[in-house]
């Protein structure tokens, strides 16, 4: 008997089952226990990981920390240079250093530009410096640069040309080119700006209906593209298409003559969107930055100087983002400072050296992020150190390289090399590159991105229609690829014939290049990287480090930052400072590889020659390039006699924080882990452990984000399908196999809806009659393949007579040699026209004798990291670790009849409440259905494939995957199926369960009815981290709080008093102070009236006989106007508001100013409603608030939340607190700390429930005070006693009325008791002030305002609602931990 343990390991759930499986006739399976174990993620953390991105769970914190250190570090800077400027007497402790007159705003900015010429008193000079110091300018930073950013440039030179002979950039281009050159220049934006504006407004003098304003304002921030189809959609003009022999010189040619010559219409339309174009492509934030400067150049101006002429121009002018270079900065520095040092003494050199390079420019260099990169495999250990009287596993080795790497390059090109295979089709055969082929695709490969299977297929068998490899691509030395792509730009601009690359072998682009290079000068060592013989060593070659330079190099202090990096180039391989410049700008993946440059130094030559990196099993296992170089690549790699050896650990190791490069991924075998430890604790260690892998966790990032973007589209194309099955063939209930069904008739409206093998055709009304069929083009008993390539509609009659045969061979049989002529062409014809995919191509026309034995494209990605860290983290307990896929879990499930077991588990509760249905399918089969319900909603499915997997054993793997080996009576496979399989009463191969049916299906019921969900709930308030600070002589340690958990949203808000109405019924709650907030006088007067009859007592005086509406409450002496039941409340109270940037989302109803309401409501009612267009574009469509001085309305305060905490005092603008009437301070910054930690319930003197929500804020406040979390004493002055607290997931036993279930009767940690505790378990699922909803343990899915809404019948089934706090009374706490187990009852 062997213990199993199955793991279906999920995204954000584990289901395991642990399972006794017989070995001999003697023995008998059984089921020893199932559990679910909830993993919830974020949803952010779920989608970005679908998605396949590799953004951290923390990289929104990581971004606001790292604005937060900006911040601390600028105050850092202030703090030094007051100290300085205070320690050299330019200032003292009473120096106001802020601007503090009437009529004083701007005044540090004039000061700021009066001192570039004019002497300033030195505390003025002092507030100059301390300006400086907020913004230092850009620094450009060469492996920052973002494409969304625009280009930065330092062409000074050429905007000085176009000043002074007074050329557009287009006229200019032309002279270049006339020239003889070919390299052009890149322009500032404002240049190619005035360039479109002078051509617009001559032209536009020829054609001004079309060149209007607001056809100008159309094609701001268009690409040449999108500026050419606007031209065609709004006026219906064609670009001209230019047809000389030279286009380049045609365009400036025509480019020139714009400003001052009328042009065509075709002819405008393709300058314009050429120029507009140009503009675009040097728009952004770098591109701003590039024409401010330029702007200082040309006026001689500073930049204070150019803010202070832009303040006078217009007050209203936003600073904001309007950034220099930091050169910019650095050179209004030493202007003002040389000034000012002629009329201050104090000013030394010695000073200004301390405060430029100490203080105010000083900029430390980046971090080093190599602790970051992975270990090598290969050539790295774990070993044990001790630190601090602890002992801790670290890793120390080799690093993995860099993928840009051309030694990493080229490893790929071999490993990919190894593993193509080439077949064909006609000639039925298959086999692995030979090395002559190798060396070819090899040679190709080192200087092109990549090769796509027909070039790969045309070049080693040219004229071949016949031949296919096993990849799409080939990928190629993108990082050599790169070089050249220059270097064929440097080749064109210097004079030279242009070449293409792409359409010669790489013999002859070298041979070209070289002699081009010799000719000029250059060094042609950079040409070759040929890792071999003598050449072993990398650094030995020119060209790799040409690109570790480029690699690594950071930046410099110039403008652009790479002005060393050209040098550099420049100097070491004889290239013009032009073309060192296109090749500094070369920026390369910087992500790394899976291995060391070592340990690929190792491998490589093995790869090179013919070894497979890890082999292969084709048979007999084909030789590993690793274990040639003395690696060993897993445990596939141990004998069995090692295997058996193998040392295993008792239980499995946890990863270290931030061991893994994804922390999704971490966390998910974390869990792993923590279940698996905790079920060998409790039932001891299983023998074999098998597993399968949700389908997301199998792919690569890549993978997941095509994956998730497929499912997407399929969702949308289903619910498309859906509706118009419903809609138009009248189906009541459609099902996959519907949706299927008319998606197949949909892929024949080529061949116009007639099928492929009988070419009968099928009318519309009876295709979801009997008459027609889904067939298996390749059957399912040769082939386990239920995919929809493998499937087409057929009639039922033909579908019968095909039997067990392919497509090829029934049309072959049945219609004869003319007919499979015309089938060949139907489908080269579907193809050719995208209506089938090329997978399905290759099955219709596939023969049975051509299937290989290993046709099917297995889902068992092993390869893939997450799968392959999965299964060596469990080698380490077992020895034997088996993994499986959905599809043999679901061959499995059906054939075993556990299909259905989790609807009948649910059937009841559901049938109780009118929630089920009977209805009868095409066939006339009665089909019974839980609506708006799917295995999915329901925890245990995951149990229930974990239950699967743990009895499927390597034999159904084996057999699945080589069904077309069956025929074959001497193989493995036939007698897999004489051993594992039967024959049912119809004839169909089914797997023997491993328990009898009946029985299996009892005891999987059984065993899901006591499964108690575990979920991971958040405990923990804050964790000790230990942040080590670099000091002179080494590291210090220290230790901090901090919280695990936001600890109140993102939005800022102000605050303003306002005051808010509520009608409220006249009752016991209306003391004196409430009475005091009637709005109606006359009212507020009776009422008071009234409360002092009673002696102030609201209860006497407002309820029961003398209730409003028995004993009313009279205005009038006459008593014929009374007080009504219900009366107007007004009370002033704090309204939190937030500053929001106009947009098409704006609520106007939410805008405090009333004037700026209206306002915004008229340009809405101008705009006939339509937000998008009334609020967008706003720069160049003001809202004006007043249009003669020039403001506009950008940004609104609305109205926010209604609860909020401050975060600081308020201070005026030289930095005192302002106080208020009674001395305290005002408090200022408000946030709102809606997410809640926990809520504690009391029970009061009069014996009633009471609450006490308490918010993370202020649970991390009493940690902080090193006070306990739940505060159990409060309110215990006032008779209060502590009953329980309530966090989210946490667990709840409910009473139930209907089934009399008391929990406070029932021994709740007694595992009998675990299938009626289970139908009464429910999990915290969000808490806020006399609100909390639970979530039964079962539920997958959350309770939304939908459910609430729609599906009130579920209220007490799937969750619960609760609106007070007596409603709570009765229910029990308890813990489970990660196996289901209850270990406590009660508080914990």
């Amino acid at each position: 008997m062997k213990k199993i343990l199955g793991l279906d390991l999920g995204v954000g759930s584990i289901g395991w089952a642990l399972v006794n499986e017989a070995e001999f006739e003697n023995e008998h399976s059984s089921i020893i226990k199932l559990g679910i174990r909830v993993n919830p993620l974020t949803i952010d953390e779920t989608i970005n990981f679908e998605k396949g991105k590799s953004i951290t769970t923390n990289a929104d914190r990581t971004l606001k920390r790292s604005m937060r250190r900006n911040l601390h570090r600028y105050k850092l800077r202030r703090e030094n240079l007051v100290q300085v400027l205070k320690k050299c007497g330019i200032i003292n402790d009473d120096t106001i250093l802020a601007e503090n007159s009437n009529y004083s705003t701007f005044e540090t900015y004039r000061l700021r530009a009066k001192a570039v010429n004019e002497k300033i008193s030195l505390h003025e000079f002092a507030r100059v410096l301390l300006m400086i110091n907020k913004k230092r300018g850009y620094k450009s930073s060469r492996k920052a640069k973002s494409t969304d950013e625009g280009q930065l440039l330092d062409g000074m030179d050429v905007a000085i040309k176009l000043y002074e002979e007074n050329l557009t950039p287009g006229q200019l281009c032309l002279q270049i080119l006339k020239s003889g050159k070919k390299r052009l220049p890149e322009f500032y934006r404002s240049d190619l700006m005035n360039e479109l504006n002078k051509i617009w407004d001559f032209q536009s003098k020829f054609y001004p209906d079309i060149l209007i304003d607001d056809f100008k304002k159309q094609l701001e921030g268009k690409g040449k593209n999108d500026a050419s189809k606007n031209f065609l959609g709004r006026f219906g003009i064609y670009t001209a298409d230019l047809k000389g022999l030279n286009k380049r010189t045609e365009l400036f040619q025509l480019r020139s003559h714009a400003p001052s010559k009328q042009l065509t219409l075709e002819e405008v339309a393709l300058v314009i969107s050429e120029v507009n174009g140009n503009i675009h492509s040097s728009s952004g934030y770098l591109g701003d930055i590039s024409d401010r400067s330029k702007e200082l150049y040309f006026k001689k101006i500073t930049v204070g100087q150019y803010l202070i002429q832009k303040l006078d121009e217009n007050p209203h002018f936003s600073l904001k983002n309007k950034v220099f270079y930091r050169q910019d900065y650095l050179d209004e520095f030493e202007r003002i400072w040389e000034t000012q040092a002629k009329h201050h003494p104090i000013l030394t050199p010695e000073l200004k050296s301390e405060i430029r390079d100490i203080i105010i420019f000083y900029q430390r260099r980046l971090k080093s992020q190599k602790g970051l990169i992975s270990f090598c495999e290969f050539e790295s250990e774990i070993i044990e150190i001790e630190e601090n009287g602890k002992k801790r596993k670290v890793t120390i080795g080799n690093r993995v390289c860099p993928r840009s790497s051309p030694l990493f390059q080229e490893f790929k090109i071999w490993q990919t090399l190894n593993n193509v295979k080439i077949s064909s089709g006609k000639e039925h055969w298959e086999r692995d590159l030979d090395e002559d082929e190798k060396l070819m695709l090899a040679e190709e490969l080192k200087f092109r991105d990549q090769l796509v299977d027909k070039d790969v297929i045309k070049m080693l068998f040219p004229g071949r229609q016949d031949i296919s490899i096993n990849f799409k691509k080939l990928d190629g030395n993108k990082t050599i690829s790169a070089l050249y792509n220059v270097y064929a730009k440097i080749i064109e601009m210097s004079g030279h014939d242009e070449v293409d690359f792409s359409k010669t072998t790489f013999s002859k682009v070298h041979d070209y290049v070289q002699k081009v290079f010799n000719g000029l000068g250059f060094n042609t060592q950079i040409l070759n990287f040929d890792f071999e013989g003598d050449q072993m060593d990398p650094d030995k070659h020119e060209l790799y480090r040409l690109w570790h330079l480029l690699y690594s190099y950071e930046g410099d202090s110039s403008k652009t930052g790479n002005e060393g990096l050209i040098n550099a180039i420049s100097r070491r391989y004889g290239f013009d400072k032009e073309y060192a410049a296109m090749i500094a700008n070369v920026v390369f993946q910087d992500d790394h590889g899976s291995l060391s440059a070592k340990a690929i130094q190792k491998i490589l030559p093995f790869l090179k020659s013919g070894y497979a990196f890890a082999g292969r099993k084709e048979g007999k296992l084909k030789e590993s390039a690793c274990e040639e170089a003395g690696y060993k690549h897993s445990i596939d790699s141990l004998t069995k006699h090692e295997n058996e050896q193998k040392e295993l650990l008792p239980k499995l190791e946890i990863l270290p924080k931030n061991s893994l490069r994804n922390p999704v991924v971490e966390k998910i075998l974390n869990q792993m882990v923590n279940v698996i430890n905790a079920i060998i604790d409790e039932y001891g260690k299983p023998d074999e452990v098998r597993i399968e892998l949700a389908r997301e966790l199998k792919r690569s990032a890549k993978e997941r984000e095509s994956m998730t973007s497929n499912i997407n589209k399929s969702n949308i194309e289903h619910e498309r399908i859906r509706s118009l099955l419903i809609n138009e063939f009248g189906l009541r209930h459609v099902s996959r196999n519907d949706i299927i069904r008319y998606k197949l008739y949909e892929e024949l409206e080529f061949t116009v809806n007639k099928t492929l093998y009988s070419n009968t055709y099928i009318p519309r009304e009876k295709l979801f009659s009997h008459e027609f069929d889904i067939d298996h083009i390749i059957p399912q008993s040769r082939l386990f393949d239920d995919s929809f390539s493998n499937k087409t509609i057929e009639l039922k009659d033909v579908n019968i007579k095909k039997g067990n045969q392919t497509a090829i061979d029934f049309v072959l049989q049945e219609y004869g040699e003319q007919e499979l002529g015309q089938y060949h062409a139907r489908l080269d014809n579907m193809l050719k026209n995208g209506k089938i995919s090329p997978v399905k191509y290759k099955k219709l026309k596939m023969k049975g004798s051509e299937i290989p034995q290993d046709f099917i494209q297995r889902d068992i990605r092993d390869t893939q990291y997450i799968a392959k860290k999965a299964k060596a983290m469990l080698e380490t307990i077992v020895r034997s670790v088996v993994s499986t896929t959905g599809s043999i879990t679901d061959r499995l499930r059906q054939d075993w009849q556990l299909i259905d077991v989790m609807k009948e588990l649910n059937w009841q509760k559901y049938d109780k409440l009118g929630l089920t249905e009977v209805f009868e399918n095409e066939e006339g089969h009665q089909i019974r259905r839980i609506k708006d319900w799917t295995k999915r909603n329901d925890h245990r499915h995951h149990a229930m494939d974990a239950l699967t997997v743990a009895f499927t054993k390597r034999s159904h793997i084996q057999y699945l995957n080589n069904l077309n080996a069956r025929s074959d009576k001497s193989s493995s496979i036939y007698g897999i199926e004489a051993k594992e399989l039967d024959r049912n009463e119809k004839g169909k191969l089914l797997f023997k369960p491993p328990i009898p049916v009946k029985e299996f299906r009892a005891e999987a019921k059984s065993n899901l009815e006591s499964i108690l969900v575990s979920i991971k709930a958040k405990n923990k308030v804050m964790t000790n981290n230990v942040n080590k600070i670099r000091k002179h002589g080494g590291h210090e340690s220290v230790v901090q709080l901090t919280p695990r958990g936001q600890l109140h949203n993102e939005t800022i808000y102000g605050s303003r008093l306002e005051y808010v109405t509520k009608t409220e019924k006249v009752n016991a709650g209306f003391d004196m102070e409430k009475i005091q907030s009637v709005a109606n006088k006359k009212y507020r007067e009776a009422l008071m009236k009234r409360l002092e009859q009673f002696e102030n007592d609201p209860k006497l005086a407002f309820t029961g006989k003398n209730s409003i509406t028995k004993n009313p409450v009279w205005i009038d002496d006459m008593r014929t106007i009374s007080v009504p039941e219900k009366v107007k409340l007004a009370t002033l109270e704090n309204m939190y508001t937030i500053r929001k940037e106009i947009s098409k989302d704006l609520k106007i109803e939410k805008v405090v100013d009333k004037k700026i309401r209206k306002i915004l409501q008229e340009r809405l009612d101008k705009y006939q409603g339509d937000a998008n267009k009334a609020f967008s574009n706003l720069n160049f469509d003001p809202i004006w608030l007043n249009e003669e001085k020039g403001i506009s309305i950008k940004r609104v305060t609305i109205s926010g939340v209604s609860n909020a905490v401050a975060l600081r005092a308020r201070k005026d603008h030289l930095g005192n607190k302002i106080m208020d009437e009674q001395g305290l301070s005002l408090p200022v910054d408000f946030v709102s700390t809606s997410n809640n930690h926990h809520v504690a319930i009391f029970k009061d003197g009069n014996g009633n429930l009471q609450e006490h929500v308490v918010s993370f804020f202020e649970v991390v406040e009493r940690v902080r005070q090193d006070l306990p979390v739940i505060d159990k004493h409060f309110n215990e002055d006032e008779g209060w006693q502590f009953l329980f607290s309530m966090k989210q997931n946490e667990y709840f036993v409910f009473p139930n009325e209907q089934t009399g279930f008391n929990p406070i009767d029932k021994d709740l940690l007694d595992e009998n008791n675990y299938p009626a505790i289970s139908q009464n378990l429910f999990r915290v699922q969000k808490i806020s002030t006399k609100n909390y909803m639970f979530n039964h343990h079962l539920e997958t899915k959350a309770v939304d305002g939908e459910m609430l809404k729609n599906k009130k019948q579920l209220v007490d089934i799937t969750f619960k609602s609760i609106r007070t706090p007596a409603n709570l009374e009765g229910i029990v706490k308890i813990r489970i931990n990660h196996i289901g187990k209850i270990i406590s009852v009660g508080e914990y």
